[in-house]
């Protein structure tokens, strides 16, 4: 009996493009086993993009994909069609509802017989395994962004796959949401490929891919692991080059010593011949021996200065390029006795006689840092758009009695169609062009940079252009207001955040389930909701 092969996914010289052109993946070559495999690299580099290849939903510029197996994708945002219910993210509308048929005594012999008793059950095992103890025919609606995450996670490992494909699954979730997600993949026993920034979530892996300009290059073992041997390499590298830079050097000044004595041996031999006191047959014999060390001493030079700029250009090419994200804001000039929101017994919801949010009072004032947290499902979206004026409250009073901004997690203060410098300059009418790019160009979006268009741009990517288009104004908002800024944030990209965030001086509202990304912040109170 034939062996079964073992699932793989096998990438050959795979390129991709955005419709503008900006190249996103170029010739990567990748093999993935079934183990459980993060995702790593910067905002912009193909994390998100290399999974939508991986299911088909993009077609490759170039290369191939080859994949052994089965794919289940669960997406940063899970999204709600009308009537839209958890059954269908397990696929089982249909095989719910002959069950219920057959329990209502409504169903054939036919029908009795494929109908699979065991269904429910291991429906709700797998709801529960998220945290999520809410009945099948719930509609997807009602749920919160974090809860649907949970559910569409539980959808996706139900199917059992070969490969489980997760773009960034802890993003919405709760500190119970996150662990929950933690615990699922420490027991996963398919492949995985999980793209995340959640240290804790990564440690969990098998193997740890990172995704650079200069391709892909596999790490085994979690985060620690990874970053441990990304240290030496690092150091490896930077040892080489300087190494390289050092033997390119004495070479070059080898190959100058060399020429300033040969020139005087020859001004030694033009010396004597002008005494005449030499035959002229030992004079040329003497040019001709001059001139032939000069031309062999030219190539032994020539080649050891090619074999030091081969060695060099090699040990230049193990160091990627980064240009770092350095964020500088200007001042808002808030007073620290200027009242920045305020909200009186407020009370509201989406429907009538459901309210979400119950007499809630909170105030601000001056430049006050202040966390919302709470569980999914708990408000907190809810209150940022009672907030932001988006929805009304059913009693109770609401004032933000200063310029604000929010940044909601799809980052909707942008245009999606336009530039990200034709966004800056809708939102500070009046700047000068010259004003816009310098702005733009502290944030990391630099020449023909600053042209991208919003909707082609990576999450991480948005929220800094929405960070630069706002934050870059000659007079930012006195109030910011974020929802779960760190969701798409790499690593490094985070911490410079954080350090422009502590610096900036006007008031923050946060929604944020990362705590050191609070702490970092410098967060003063938090605000629980649904306690």
């Amino acid at each position: 009996m034939p062996s079964t092969p073992m699932p793989s996914i096998t990438i050959s010289h795979l390129s991709w493009s955005t419709p503008d052109g900006h190249a996103v993946l170029s010739d990567l070559d990748l093999q993935l086993q079934p183990e459980r495999t993060g995702i790593v690299g910067r905002n912009g580099v193909g994390k998100s993009t290399l999974l939508r290849l991986l299911t088909g939903e993009l077609a490759p510029s170039a290369g191939h994909i080859a994949i052994d197996g089965s794919i289940a994708m669960l997406r940063q945002t899970v999204q709600v069609d009308a009537g839209e219910r958890v059954a269908d993210l397990f696929g089982a509308r249909a095989a719910l509802a002959l069950l219920r048929k057959a329990e209502a005594g409504a169903a054939s012999a036919d029908e009795i017989a494929e109908a699979d008793w065991t269904l429910d059950a291991r429906i709700d095992e797998a709801l529960a395994k998220v945290g999520l103890p809410v009945p099948v025919d719930t509609s997807l609606a009602a749920l919160s962004g974090g809860q649907r995450t949970r559910a569409a996670l539980a959808g996706a490992m139900f199917a059992a796959p070969d490969f489980l494909l997760l773009d960034e699954p802890t993003n919405n979730l709760d500190r119970d949401g996150r662990q929950a997600v933690r615990d699922l993949i420490a027991g996963w026993r398919g492949g995985a490929v999980v793209v995340s920034h959640d240290r804790e979530l990564l440690e969990e892996m098998d193997a740890i891919v990172e995704l650079t300009s200069l391709g892909a290059a596999r790490y085994g073992g979690g985060w620690s692991a990874y970053r441990a041997r990304k240290d030496v390499e690092a150091a490896a590298a930077e040892a080489q080059l300087a190494g390289a830079e050092k033997r390119a050097d004495a070479v070059q000044r080898q190959a100058q010593a060399a020429t300033e004595r040969q020139d005087r041996r020859d001004s030694g031999g033009r010396r004597k011949a002008a005494r005449g006191d030499m035959p002229k047959i030992l004079l040329g014999a003497q040019k001709r021996r001059a001139e032939e060390t000069r031309a062999a001493g030219s190539r032994l030079a020539e080649r050891q200065r090619g074999e030091a700029e081969d060695q060099l250009s090699a040990a230049r090419a193990k160091i990627e390029v980064v240009d770092p994200l350095s964020v500088g804001l200007p001042s808002t000039g808030l007073p620290s006795s200027r009242t920045v929101l305020a909200l009186d017994h407020v009370t509201t919801g989406y429907v009538a006689g459901q309210p979400i949010i119950r007499n809630l009072s909170l105030s601000m004032m001056g430049p006050e840092r202040v966390a919302i947290t709470g569980p999914n499902g708990a408000g907190k979206s809810t209150l940022l758009a009672l907030i932001a004026g988006t929805l009304a409250p059913w009693e109770g009073t609401v004032r933000v009695p200063v310029a604000f901004a929010l940044f909601d997690q799809r980052v909707g203060l942008l245009d999606a169609s336009r530039s990200i410098a034709d966004n800056f300059l809708t939102l500070n009418p009046g700047t000068t062009n010259n004003a816009c790019r310098a702005a733009l160009a502290r944030f990391r979006f630099r020449a023909d940079a600053a042209d991208r268009i919003v909707g082609t741009l990576s999450g991480g990517q948005m929220l800094r252009a929405g960070l630069a288009c706002v934050l870059g104004a000659p007079m930012p908002p006195q109030l910011l207001i974020l929802d779960e800024p760190a969701n798409h944030l790499d690593v490094d990209s985070l911490t410079a955040v954080e350090t422009g965030l502590a610096a900036y001086d006007g008031a923050l509202l946060v929604v944020s389930h990362d705590a050191a990304f609070l702490d970092a912040i410098g967060i003063e109170r938090e605000v629980a909701l649904g306690g």
